[in-house]
């Protein structure tokens, strides 16, 4: 879906990525980051941000948590990051940077609310009565006072399937006075997800009914509250540039980018928006079977923000034949396990084992067993691996090219 924007708009980070690739620098089943083009595209969403008045905590799943990525953010400009589970928190904070929220989108495990209280984090999400009390008990061991978003919810809003949970609306003052009971636990805000979504009719991104509810959740936060307490909104969903005036709108005061900073929101795929695109998948022949060229897999997990569509990957041999028309590729079933891709190029077009394939689909490195891959002066004579990670956010071992 994205391949078309990365050839047309960062075709130098493309043609980078084959002759790295040629050259041994980079493995297969590889998502390849243009980490300058990250860390301008943070410096211009960062700034729009505080322009608004927005705290920006960025999401770090889709780029499998690598050190490169995240010390390109954090250069541009970003406030912390959100984790959206303990993997995340993890390297966020070995590497020295700031863990803004945590627990949303995935709750923290009894047995890790220790570590998570460890962590330090600025606000740390609730979604019910007993994981405030576990969250208590292990800040208060550390003596910390801890500030608590509550996600809430009311009959209508929107949540993907298995992403449910919350406090109704309707808990909200009993839910606030009890989170202010417990010791080292203070009620800072509320959130919830998704806060905007992506319309394929309308090609535009819309506020959900969420919105709605978080609006009338301030209301009663304020009422309960009642001494003029700043209540925080943490809003998050198909976030970049392009909605942090309607994000401002609503009522939110953090927001928190993810593919806005690989310039991969659906918004992205159809029009051209200031943060240029930095994310590519990147994979090599590995056989031809029957006249059928097969590429290694590992990485071909498709965000799936869209309907089903045709997928098609560049073939290069070498960095000019980034110009090449794209062959079809069948996309791994995901009943089964993507050892790899089935291309199919014209009978007319020569490919050999170890040809580059580059796919341009939405990333979400950290349900995968790909590589990461952070490159720099993608734009420049001289285009360099930065360094290599697993999901994880751990090094890859030295190796022999």
């Amino acid at each position: 879906m994205f391949l078309k924007q990365l050839r047309t708009r960062n075709r130098p980070f493309v043609e980078a990525a084959i002759r790295l690739h040629q050259e041994g620098s980079i493995p297969p089943n590889s998502y390849v980051l243009d980490l300058d083009s990250i860390e301008s595209n943070t410096r211009h969403f960062s700034a729009e941000a505080h322009r608004r008045g927005l705290t920006v905590y960025a999401m770090s799943k889709q780029l499998g948590r690598a050190g490169g990525a995240l010390e390109a953010i954090t250069r541009g400009g970003a406030d912390g990051y959100v984790a959206v589970d303990m993997a995340c928190a993890r390297p966020i904070v070995a590497g020295g940077h700031r863990l803004g929220n945590l627990g949303h989108l995935v709750q923290i495990a009894r047995g890790e609310a220790g570590e998570a209280a460890g962590l330090a984090p600025e606000y740390w999400t609730i979604f019910s009565r007993n994981k405030a009390s576990e969250a208590s008990r292990a800040v208060a061991r550390l003596g910390r006072t801890q500030k608590v978003l509550l996600r809430i919810w009311n009959e209508g809003d929107v949540f993907y399937p298995g992403h449910e949970g919350g406090f109704h609306i309707e808990e909200l003052p009993g839910a606030i006075d009890f989170i202010n009971g417990l010791e080292g636990m203070r009620f800072a805000g509320l959130t919830t997800f998704p806060a905007l979504l992506y319309d394929k009719d309308s090609e535009k991104v819309a506020p959900t009914a969420n919105v709605g509810t978080l609006a009338r959740g301030v209301e009663v936060a304020a009422a309960a509250i009642g001494d003029g307490t700043r209540i925080e909104v943490n809003a998050p969903g198909t976030t970049s540039t392009a909605v942090l005036d309607l994000l401002a709108d609503i009522g939110a005061t953090q927001v928190e980018p993810g593919h806005g900073l690989t310039g991969s929101t659906p918004l992205h795929a159809v029009e051209e928006l200031p943060e240029r695109p930095a994310a590519l998948y990147l994979t090599e022949i590995a056989h031809v079977h029957q006249g059928v060229p097969l590429c290694f897999g590992g990485g071909f997990y498709v965000d799936p923000v869209f309907d089903p569509y045709d997928t098609r990957a560049l073939v290069a041999a070498a960095p000019e034949d980034a110009g090449t028309e794209p062959v079809p590729l069948d996309m791994p079933d995901p009943a089964g396990i993507d050892y790899y891709a089935r291309l199919h190029p014209p009978s007319s077009r020569a490919v050999a084992e170890g040809d580059t394939v580059i796919c341009g689909f939405r990333v979400q490195a950290f349900v995968t067993r790909a590589w990461v891959v952070g490159v720099t002066g993608a734009g420049s004579a001289h285009p360099a691996v930065a360094g290599i990670w697993n999901t994880l956010g751990d090094p890859m071992p030295e190796r022999d090219a």
